[in-house]
């Protein structure tokens, strides 16, 4: 379940506290969210988000789905990075990918945006070595740090389905997570990583879902015409990656990423009564199960 999308009734973002207790208390697996700065709708700083979730949990996984890399020192979000590992109990995993829109956020935070890639390759490869505590000749400046307390790594996803990022899973001996992306994509860009490295990788999938559209909330029909129209995805795609319906319905969609070996699906909700939400995805995952 993503958090980053969930509010309440009068507009305000959900308690990240609340929902995560929500989460742990149905059965559910983890709670993630999204990184930006300024997004055009409120949104919380991922990396406090998953504090306080952590904080307020002792089982479920939280995770970031996707933190952007370069869009901060390497050497300051390491240190958030290891801390929230440390903090979690263990229970961090690491989504990270390129970014890219806006494009406004990179300006306000002084990043290039033309060079994004690069930077998030560079600090892929100097993170572990930041996170064990040893002493790491920083990329972005001409210095070296040796951050302490030492954190385990963290499970490490590459997010994104560009021929870039698939060349950056192989490269990094990662997990694959994608974002709206139909069970067809997920084949061929599984098939595509296992042409390089002899192995498929494992694979998370995000989805966009309105879980209660028969109950009053957002349609299936609205959240495609909010992908098409406020998030620049063809119709066509937009109208095939929207998860929506009743549990079972939703079972039967997640269902198709199963079947492909697809481990987990982060499902990022959208529509009104969040813990609701929750409900109903716990119900399509029992229905997945049985």
């Amino acid at each position: 379940m993503a958090h980053s999308t969930m509010f309440e009734a009068d507009g305000s973002i959900a308690d990240p506290i609340a929902v995560a207790r929500h989460v742990e208390d149905l059965g559910l697996d983890s709670l993630w969210a999204s990184d930006h700065l300024a997004w055009g709708t409120p949104i919380l700083d991922s990396v406090v988000t998953l504090a306080a979730a952590s904080a307020a949990t002792g089982r479920i996984e939280v995770g970031f789905a996707v933190l952007q890399l370069a869009l901060r020192r390497v050497s300051w979000i390491a240190k958030q990075i290891g801390s929230l590992q440390l903090v979690s109990g263990g229970r961090l995993q690491l989504g990270v990918g390129v970014g890219g829109h806006p494009a406004e956020e990179w300006a306000a935070a002084g990043a290039d945006l033309g060079d994004r890639g690069r930077r998030t390759d560079e600090a892929l490869d100097v993170l572990p070595a930041l996170l064990s505590g040893e002493p790491t000749r920083l990329p972005d400046v001409d210095a070296s740090v040796e951050l302490r307390p030492a954190a385990p790594m963290p499970p490490l996803w590459i997010g994104g389905d560009s021929p870039a990022a698939l060349k950056r899973v192989a490269r990094t001996g990662a997990g694959w997570l994608p974002a709206a992306v139909t069970p067809g994509q997920v084949a061929v860009g599984r098939q595509a990583v296992e042409d390089l490295t002899g192995t498929r990788p494992p694979t998370t999938v995000s989805v966009f879902a309105t879980l209660n559209a028969h109950r009053g909330g957002m349609t299936r029909e609205a959240l495609v015409d909010l992908c098409a129209n406020g998030f620049g995805f063809p119709r066509e795609h937009a109208d095939a990656v929207v998860v929506g319906g009743k549990p079972e319905e939703v079972a039967d969609a997640l269902r198709r990423f199963a079947d492909l070996g697809v481990g987990q699906v982060v499902v990022v909700p959208f529509g009104s009564g969040w813990a609701e939400q929750c409900e109903l995805l716990a119900e399509a995952g029992s229905a997945l199960t049985s």
